[in-house]
Parts: structure tokens; C-alpha cells; sequence
């Protein structure tokens, strides 16, 4: 039992990896990374670092002396500076060339986009993993008539599968705008206090083709391609607003697909895995609550919420850098892909184990067919030489006497059955039933299902099947 508040989202929602990425230690070990990147660079360059000091540094970059660390924050309340003197502690003959000519955001800005990076790739493949099951899902049940709803109103028919890829659809475009801000995503690079590169032109002598050279080599071996061009202190905050904005994107989709399904659950045509043993509620024992789905709804909508943080963020850096940066985005950037990580665990689990009711589904669509199909049996009696009018007003009176059946005495709907009986139609009862097939009221859609799964989302994970597969552990 703990006596403070630990945020749920590492107890409850995130996974193990996510929540790593965004520790302590991972930060400060990257810290240290990027200590030696700079220190073997400056030395390839021909600065006064020996291969010796550069090889100390590379001894100790797991075991940080943490508590050298805090000890030394007490004192000179500079958490950056507290890590350099820890390292130092550490590594006595290089202490004097650890952060050469650097500035705080070299090491804390650099470090984050090397772990927003990570975080991405992680998201990234979660979310693959769910359009994977989607997939499957959606193809399984192409051709599985349902109502569709427009206006939360009964509309024309569609099929499970058809409906699955407009969720389907809805993440990968997700996954698109993901890859691109994966594919530009560039470190703050070698820049100095206001992004003038001024102390490493006193290192270089004002030599701009090695100070171009020095951050050419961190940025490659820190496992990038680019840095910024141009900076202030940070680099640019508008990339926070962006990484979040995609962020948001994906929790939009997913929010979506849980609604659907909780609306659908409720009319008990679909559900989410319910465990043998699982509680729906502490006082209603009968009920099945689509507790993950509802979860999926909370934690998306916070990460919505919490995309506007960055963007104001962004919107108020003065000049060249202010610090009320610092403590909403270590907040709001981290939270943002913790929260969004036990979405689309959830969305992995639920989507890998959906149930369906095929003959609550079809019960529905019978419910409502008989109303949609008149117009095709009107046109089927009219080729039988009836007259479209007369047929028409037996139609519109029928259907009037069946909604209010329906609607005021709680029975069934017998429109069929009344046009059966009336021999104006000329139609036999298998005629009938065979005009009224819900499988000919779908239109394309299994057809659609196949082309799209086929065309567009086959070839995406076939690209990507290395990521198909992960195991997700929901705790809740």
C-alpha cells in the first residue's frame, strides 16, 4: 500500500516498455550517451580528448551513481550539472571534458527526441498489431448482413466486415501521419545556449566545416539521419504539438471504435471479452459491462485533452527559449504516450476477441428489412403487370398499420406476412422471401472489404509483419 500518489497510468494502464522509456534512468543513461557522442566526436575532430578519457566515459554509462547525483542537485539545484559532476566522480580523468561546450538542452532536448522516437516506434507497432486483427476480424465477417445506422436511426444494410474497415480505415491514416512524423523527426543537434554554435566556434577556432562535421557525427551516432538546421536553446516546441497531435489522431480512432462497440454490446449484437470470472458490477451480478471499451473512451479522451498542452507550449516560447516549457512538457509529453499506450493495449485485446451475435444481428435486420425491401417488391409486382400506384397505397397502408403494431402494442413486425396475403402483389411467398434475402440489400460491401483489406492493408502489414504478434498484458 502506498502513501503518496503514484500516477495510474504506469500501475494500471502502460506497459512495462513504455513506461521505461520515460524513467529516470533511461534519461540520464541516454544522457550519457550523448556525453561520449560529443567527447569522441570532439576528439575525431582534434580537440584535446584522448581515446582513453572517451573510452572511461564509455565504462560507466549503465551504472549511474545516482546518489552522488542527488546529492549534488541539493547543493547547486541544477540537475544537469549535478549529472556532470556525478560522471566526473566517476571518471576522474575525464571529467574535464564532459559536456564540452554544451549547453543543458544538449543532453535533455537530444534525449528526448531519442526517446519520443522509441515511443513512436512502440506505438507504431501496437497500432499495426490492431489493424492486423481488424483485418482478420473484418474479413471473417464480410458477409454478415447488419443494419446500418445513420443518425443513430436504422438505415440500409451493410455487413459486420464493412463496418470493421471504416475502423480499420480510420488507423491507417493514423499510421500515415505516424511514419511521416517518424521519418522527419530530427535531433536538436550540436548547437550551444541560444542555438549560435558560439562556444564550439572558441573550441574550433571558428573552424564552421568541423563544428558542421561535430554535429553531423553525434546526430549519426546518437541513431539519426538529421538535426534541425536552425534552433534557439530547445529545438523547436511546435514538435511536441505535432508528436501529440498524432497522438491524438490515434485516440480519435480508437475512441470511435469504443463507442461503436459499446452501443453495439448494449444491443447485444457484439461484445468484448468477458472472463469467466470478470464482475460486471457489485450490485446487478447479471451484468456484462464493456468495462475495456469504456476504458479505451477515458484514457483516449485524456490524451485529446492533453494534446493542447504543446500547443499552447508552443505558442508562448519567447524568443529564443523560456522555461515554463520544462515542467508542463515532462508532464504532458510523457502522460500523452502512457495514456495512449493503455489505449491501444485495450484496443489489442478487444479487437484480438470480439464476440458476435449473429442471430441477435439477424433478428435486427428482420425487424427492420421488411420496411427497406417494399420498394423492391413493389418494383418485382409491377413486372407482373401491377399498377404501381394501387401497389404503392397498399404499401403505405400496410406499413402504417405495422409501426403502429410495433410501436404501440410492443409486437412484432408483420409487414411481410400482410403483402403476402394480398394477391394484388402476384408474388408467391419464396418470391417474396427471395426479394427480401438481406444478402441482396449490402450493396458491395463484402466485395469492398476484400478490395480494401486486399489492396491497401495487406501490402502495409506484410511491410511490417515483424511487428504482428506482440503480447499485451491488460492488469484491469
Amino acid at each position: 500500500m502506498r502513501t503518496t500518489y503514484e500516477t495510474p497510468l504506469n500501475r494500471r494502464y502502460a506497459s512495462e516498455e513504455m513506461s521505461y522509456l520515460f524513467s529516470d534512468e533511461m534519461k540520464f543513461k541516454t544522457w550519457r550517451k550523448l556525453w561520449v557522442a560529443l567527447a569522441e566526436s570532439e576528439m575525431e575532430l582534434g580537440l584535446n580528448i584522448t581515446k582513453e578519457q572517451v573510452d572511461e566515459l564509455k565504462s560507466h554509462v549503465d551504472d549511474i551513481n545516482y546518489e552522488v547525483a542527488e546529492e549534488r542537485e541539493k547543493i547547486v539545484r541544477h540537475d544537469v550539472m549535478s549529472h556532470v559532476y556525478a560522471y566526473g566522480v566517476q571518471c576522474p580523468s575525464a571529467k574535464g571534458i564532459i559536456h564540452l561546450g554544451a549547453t543543458s538542452c544538449y543532453v535533455g532536448d537530444n534525449a528526448d527526441m531519442i526517446i519520443t522516437k522509441q515511443a513512436l516506434l512502440i506505438i507504431k507497432k501496437k497500432l499495426i498489431n490492431v489493424i492486423s486483427h481488424l483485418s482478420d476480424f473484418a474479413m471473417k465477417y464480410k458477409d454478415l448482413p447488419t443494419l446500418g445506422f445513420t443518425h443513430l436511426q436504422p438505415a440500409q444494410l451493410t455487413t459486420v466486415g464493412k463496418r470493421c474497415t471504416l475502423w480499420i480505415q480510420d488507423l491507417m491514416i493514423d499510421l500515415e501521419n505516424l511514419n511521416f512524423v517518424i521519418d522527419n523527426l530530427k535531433l536538436r543537434g550540436v548547437k550551444g545556449t541560444t542555438g549560435t554554435q558560439s562556444s564550439f566556434m572558441d573550441l574550433f577556432n571558428g573552424n564552421e566545416e568541423k563544428i558542421k562535421e561535430l554535429e553531423k557525427k553525434v546526430v549519426s551516432k546518437m541513431g539519426f539521419e538529421k538535426a534541425y538546421n536552425v534552433t534557439g536553446q530547445t529545438y523547436p516546441r511546435k514538435v511536441d504539438s505535432i508528436v501529440l497531435n498524432t497522438l491524438s489522431e490515434i485516440a480519435q480512432s480508437a475512441y470511435k471504435f469504443s463507442n461503436d462497440l459499446r452501443i453495439l454490446q448494449n444491443m447485444k449484437e457484439m461484445e468484448e471479452p468477458f472472463e469467466k470470472n470478470q464482475i460486471g458490477s457489485s450490485a446487478m451480478a447479471y451484468k456484462r459491462n464493456p468495462m475495456r471499451s469504456e476504458r479505451i473512451s477515458a484514457l483516449a479522451r485524456y490524451v485529446i485533452v492533453d494534446a493542447l498542452n504543446p500547443a499552447i507550449t508552443a505558442s508562448t516560447q519567447w524568443f529564443e527559449r523560456t522555461l515554463d516549457d520544462s515542467a508542463n512538457k515532462r508532464l504532458s509529453v510523457a502522460e500523452g504516450f502512457l495514456a495512449l499506450d493503455g489505449v491501444l493495449n485495450l484496443y489489442i485485446n478487444v479487437s484480438s476477441n470480439m464476440v458476435v451475435y449473429e442471430k441477435v444481428i439477424t433478428s435486427h435486420v428482420n425487424s427492420e428489412l421488411p420496411f427497406m425491401a417494399t420498394e423492391n417488391i413493389m418494383m418485382e409486382a409491377v413486372k407482373r403487370g401491377g399498377d404501381r400506384q394501387e401497389l404503392h397505397e397498399l404499401i403505405r397502408t400496410y406499413s402504417m398499420q405495422t409501426a403502429k403494431r410495433i410501436k404501440e402494442e410492443g409486437l412484432s413486425n408483420d409487414l411481410i406476412d400482410r403483402i403476402k396475403k394480398d394477391s394484388t402483389f402476384k408474388l408467391s411467398e419464396k418470391e417474396i422471401d427471395e426479394i427480401i434475402d438481406p444478402k441482396k440489400f449490402v450493396g458491395r460491401a463484402p466485395g469492398q472489404v476484400v478490395d480494401y483489406i486486399q489492396e491497401c492493408v495487406k501490402p502495409v502489414l506484410e511491410s511490417n509483419k515483424d511487428c504482428i504478434n506482440v503480447d499485451v498484458n491488460i492488469s484491469v
